[in-house]
């Protein structure tokens, strides 16, 4: 049984952003690292996980590998003190302990934000890159299908994904719903700090297409714009800008509102125009309102949205741990059974070189559909015969008597011999 899977965190819940932004891995580093702990250490099954919460390394092997995997880890990043960097990392040398962990990382139980949707696919690409470079074995592709399965289930069966549990998200699930009906809307995003950006970003997975990005440091708009494949806005266009736009989010740190009555009092507002403030304090003054078609939205709202989303997904973390519970019980059993799998293998290959040898006696005296007849039923009477002893040996690995069994086997089918003359 595959026994000895293990993982090193390092995480929000023990470094700080400087640290993680220094540790945090683009997918070819991801990729190098991973060859780089294959070439240094007796490991195998990696898989590198890398995003803006957590950087974590898991690996199978007999040992515990971590601090020589973070001082690697270190190295390749080109920072030093690494040992200053080990009390930062989480280890988890138990097998167990450390695919639970992989559960509850890849559901979103262990995201600042609860329930975050985002890190599932953040998995699904940490998955690809292991088996991108063959470091995915049999073990890795049957814990992340189950994964991924077990995550469709609590997304079909709990509230653990329902509404948006940021203000970041809320604000785009916010704008979805007041542009539903409109056509081709233009979106004008102001300010790009950390709850600026997290929209700009969110915005990339909604039919939203037609968004616009401007900032005071313009660069750090036009460099996000790029990135998310939006539209750069010159600051000194604000006002343009902002009589275009159906819906303007505005997340700007100023101590006076940026957007006041008085710019807007020449709009002609055919419908109604959007204003989203997530700014504390506000960056759009609230007497906004008194001009016709003008809808104003602030932070409140938003906070009682994601609040109300939060609560919602913290009443069902029992119902999503019972689902994971159950999806490792499974993976348990599949693990034992992997004990005999070698031995059912053997006995198949043992008792199919009987029958090939015994149809080859026969072949010349056979036509050609005979040959094929004799084929067909010796293969088949070959399947009924091993389907009991497979049966059986599944049943003893969940009794923990598999070894005596596979003994037994050994002994009659001799058939450790039978895989010496294999190889040989």
């Amino acid at each position: 049984m595959i026994s000895n899977f293990k993982l090193i965190s390092l995480s929000y819940k023990k470094a700080p952003v400087a640290i993680r932004e220094q540790m945090a891995l683009n997918e070819q580093e991801c990729k190098d690292l991973m060859l780089r702990i294959k070439d240094a250490f007796d490991a195998h099954e990696l898989l590198v996980l890398s995003t803006c919460n957590r950087t974590e390394i898991y690996y199978s092997a007999a040992e515990d590998l971590s601090e020589g995997i973070i001082k690697l880890m270190v190295s390749q990043k080109g920072l030093a003190n690494s040992e200053l960097m080990i009390p930062l990392f989480e280890v988890f040398n138990d097998h167990e302990d450390a695919i639970v962990h992989l559960f509850r990382v890849a559901i979103g139980l262990e995201s600042q934000v609860v329930g975050d949707a985002q890190i599932t696919n953040q998995v699904k690409h940490a998955y690809q890159w292991s088996a991108d470079q063959n470091m995915a074995g049999p073990f890795i592709h049957r814990l992340l299908h189950t994964i991924f399965f077990t995550n469709k289930k609590v997304v079909q069966e709990t509230q653990f994904r329902d509404g948006a549990a940021s203000v970041s998200y809320a604000t785009v699930e916010l704008a979805e719903e007041l542009l539903e009906n409109y056509n081709n809307p233009n979106v004008l995003i102001v300010g790009v700090g950390e709850m600026g950006a997290d929209v700009v970003r969110n915005m990339m997975n909604t039919p939203l297409k037609n968004v616009f990005i401007t900032n005071r440091t313009e660069a750090k708009a036009q460099a996000l714009a790029e990135e998310c494949g939006f539209q750069f806005l010159p600051f000194d266009q604000l006002q343009s800008g902002i009589t275009k736009a159906d819906l303007v989010i505005s997340s700007v740190a100023l101590p006076e509102p940026l957007i006041k009555k008085t710019d807007l009092e020449h709009l002609n507002v055919i419908t109604y125009k959007y204003f989203v403030d997530i700014s504390v304090p506000r960056s759009i003054a609230a007497d906004v309102e008194q001009i016709p078609g003008v809808i104003l939205y602030g932070i409140d709202t938003l906070q009682n949205r994601s609040q109300e989303a939060i609560e919602k997904r913290h009443r069902s973390i029992p119902q999503v741990e019972s689902i994971i519970y159950t999806a490792v019980e499974e993976l348990r059993e599949w693990s034992k059974e992997m004990v005999v799998s070698p031995t059912i293998q053997k006995l198949k290959n043992a008792l199919e070189q009987i029958r090939k040898e015994e149809v080859s006696r026969h072949l010349k005296s056979l036509n050609t559909e005979e040959a094929k007849r004799v084929e067909e039923i010796t293969r088949n009477m070959m399947q009924k015969i091993i389907k009991l002893p497979v049966l059986q040996l599944k049943a003893a690995c969940k009794r923990g008597e598999a070894e005596t069994l596979i003994d037994v086997l050994n002994d009659l089918f001799n058939l450790e011999k039978e895989t010496e003359d294999h190889s040989a």
